[in-house]
């Protein structure tokens, strides 16, 4: 079969005439994503993304603030002990591993352990009375854990959680080593000079905190200069005395609030700090003098323990 040949005219003309000639069409529009695999009914299309950790915070806290667990002279205290902000400042959060040292009644127990619960830990660490000096001392903290131990026991909803550890006055442990998050101590720093181990106790608590891991102090804070020795027993304390403690066991300071401060507190009471509110050593002497000033002007302390 013969090819046929068309004069070089002809075929010039048709390629003017071509529709690779004419200018360039826009771009079909892209086609659409298919639709996305159904999701299990029990889920949402879109997941509700997590709640910001301070959102979580406020929000369990509020709630323990609030419990019907803590008596009405319990929460009459939030306002000279601020919980919220304190423990805010602190970096505290429901998901971490809690040492609270030495507990007394439980009253900051109350909130801590609601606001961990199934999320966190709480560890209360007691001291071992068998292992004071004084017998006074033995007999005081022999009651005192009995009763925190019953007060735990009474309401296993709110506290069934806690670990109760105790350790050695002489030899003080909190834990395996860098097992927590944060180590709380409320006014008990001066009842550690008292037990002759408030360097072992800084030293203890560093040691089981995690690189990285808060060490938050609050205690009475004893007038500006003020000699150590004059007013040991008076339940103030300088604060520079306490940042040395833990500065000395390997801490850095890394800030001091003014969140439990309270310049009506002239700190130059008969009976040391236990004149104030809520102890009342003098009794009814001058209690409504005492009861206007309100609880102790205190420090307010946070350390952290270098990452390694």
């Amino acid at each position: 079969m013969k090819k046929l040949v068309l004069p070089m005219s002809l075929v010039v003309a048709l390629a003017a005439c071509s529709p690779q000639s004419e200018a360039p069409k826009p771009a079909a529009p892209a086609a659409a994503p298919a639709p996305e695999a159904a999701k299990p009914a029990d889920q949402p299309a879109t997941p509700t993304p997590p709640a910001a950790a301070a959102q979580t915070f406020d929000a369990r806290i509020d709630a323990a603030l609030a419990g019907a667990w803590r008596s009405d002279a319990n929460k009459a205290r939030d306002a000279y002990r601020h919980p919220k902000e304190t423990l805010a400042f602190f970096g505290v959060q429901p998901s971490q591993t809690i040492v609270e040292i030495t507990p007394g009644g439980g009253w900051y127990t109350e909130v801590l352990a609601p606001l961990v619960k199934g999320q966190g830990k709480l560890v209360a660490a007691v001291a071992d009375a068998a292992t004071a000096a004084k017998e006074g001392t033995q007999k005081y903290l022999a009651n005192g854990n009995a009763k925190f131990r019953e007060k735990l026991a009474a309401d296993a909803a709110n506290y069934g959680e806690v670990e109760v550890r105790e350790f050695s006055l002489t030899a003080p442990k909190l834990g395996e080593p860098g097992t927590a998050d944060v180590v709380l101590t409320f006014r008990n720093v001066h009842n550690f000079m008292n037990w002759n181990n408030d360097k072992a106790m800084f030293q203890a608590a560093f040691d089981v905190l995690k690189p990285g891991g808060v060490l938050g102090v609050t205690d009475h804070r004893a007038a500006s200069g003020a000699d150590l020795e004059k007013i040991k027993d008076s339940g103030y304390l300088p604060q520079d005395y306490v940042v040395k403690l833990a500065t000395d066991a390997g801490f850095k300071l890394d800030g001091s609030s003014e969140i439990n401060a309270n310049p009506k507190d002239t700190k130059d009471y008969e009976k040391g700090v236990w004149t104030l509110p809520p102890s009342y050593a003098l009794g009814d002497k001058d209690r409504e003098k005492y009861a206007a000033i309100g609880e102790s002007d205190r420090m307010t302390l946070k350390f952290v323990k270098p990452a390694q």
